[in-house]
């Protein structure tokens, strides 16, 4: 993987960590338990795929 490779992967990262966030954040000002449970399911979507990246990072690193 090139430099520049780990770098878009890095963003990527950092981009779920923010959309989590964002979608935590939300979470508190709702009321209506369907935008709750939407934004739930989107935390561990992008919780998923911050793993996975994460995990692929880590095998690169192993190589």
């Amino acid at each position: 993987m090139t430099e520049k490779e780990l770098l878009y992967v890095e963003d990527a990262i950092l981009h779920e960590k923010n959309i989590v966030a964002i979608c935590n954040e939300t979470i508190n000002y709702l009321e209506d338990e369907n935008l709750v449970s939407f934004l739930k399911k989107e935390i561990k979507k992008h919780e998923t795929m911050q793993e996975k990246l994460t995990n692929m990072l880590k095998e690169k690193a192993n190589e």
